[in-house]
């Protein structure tokens, strides 16, 4: 089962929108290809950089089978999207999730159990989404930081591996011995890819199987090749991740707005706007850090042996 999740870079996808305020699906079309041209193993779509929290369910179900679509089998495509409050209308998402053509469905780990709900409550809930999943459907988790942050215990994660049906898990834990953790309680069915860019490298030589985070949004071809290269060790691959993690401190200037004007300075043909945020707040500071970034990278890619 596992092998339909490869090791490597799965982008938490964005969402582009026109002036109206809908999802524009010929930059869309454009944004997958230029992943795809950038060597990602994956796809992850309708998460919350995807603003999936302020998208309608058709929104999400038209999303994922897009993405799915336009893929057309060159990466595996997972999605997540379920937002609901009741486990039964969860159920009821992702039932129509699974059906638009992606190969994985991804749990959001807050929606099974509140904030203040013991393991326990995760995973009767857990139990109930198992039942009537699809068995040919692969199933992941996402430790999605919002509304809360619910994080995996290794027990937990071990009793999910153990059910026979994740092979994915989404770490924002942004703590390395926390993921050592993971790796030593699970048996390694169920992989585990690390969100956290400034952990990633010592994250690789523990035994995490790759990256999924919103950073691949701005140069995907530097994760790629670090994930695939680490191992080699040495000055260059050292500089890549000290790149990666010093420049995912943009992440935290007005995503994912800047993201988007990066991909504008990469010739995508999509506009800036966003459901999360006001482009009239993008600063004319914020917009130069961009471009920055967006030299600095393109000068050491331009350094990296294929």
């Amino acid at each position: 089962m596992k092998d339909l999740i490869p090791d490597g870079v799965w982008p938490t996808m964005i969402t582009p929108f026109t002036s109206n305020n809908k999802i524009d699906y010929a930059a869309l079309e454009i944004m997958i290809n230029w992943y795809i041209e950038r060597d990602v193993n994956g796809l992850f779509a309708v998460c919350q950089s995807s603003e999936m929290w302020l998208m309608s369910l058709q929104e999400r179900i038209d999303l994922a089978t897009f993405v799915a679509q336009k893929a057309d089998g060159r990466v595996p495509v997972m999605a997540s999207g379920h937002i609901a409050g009741p486990i039964s209308e969860q159920v009821e998402e992702m039932q129509q999730i699974a059906d638009t053509g992606v190969q994985a469905i991804v749990l959001v780990t807050n929606r099974l159990a509140g904030q203040d709900e013991s393991e326990q409550v995760f995973k009767t809930n857990l139990d109930q989404i198992i039942k009537v999943m699809p068995e040919s459907m692969h199933l992941g988790f996402y430790e999605c930081p919002y509304p809360y942050k619910r994080l995996l215990s290794p027990k937990l994660l071990r009793h999910c591996e153990d059910t026979g049906r994740f092979n994915f898990l989404k770490d924002t834990s942004c703590d390395l011995q926390n993921m050592k953790d993971k790796l030593a309680a699970i048996k390694g069915d169920l992989k585990i890819f690390n969100a956290n860019a400034a952990t990633l490298y010592d994250s690789l030589k523990a035994g995490i199987s790759g990256y999924s985070g919103v950073m691949a949004n701005f140069h995907p071809e530097l994760y790629t090749w670090g994930v695939a290269h680490w191992q080699e060790g040495g000055e260059l691959v050292e500089e890549v991740f000290d790149m990666i993690g010093l420049g995912s401190v943009i992440e935290r200037q007005f995503y994912p707005v800047n993201a988007k004007y990066l991909m504008q300075l990469d010739n995508l043909p999509l506009e800036l706007y966003t459901r999360v945020a006001e482009i009239k707040d993008f600063t004319l500071a914020q917009k130069t850090e961009v471009e920055q970034l967006y030299r600095t990278v393109n000068r050491l890619t331009k350094r990296l042996p294929k």
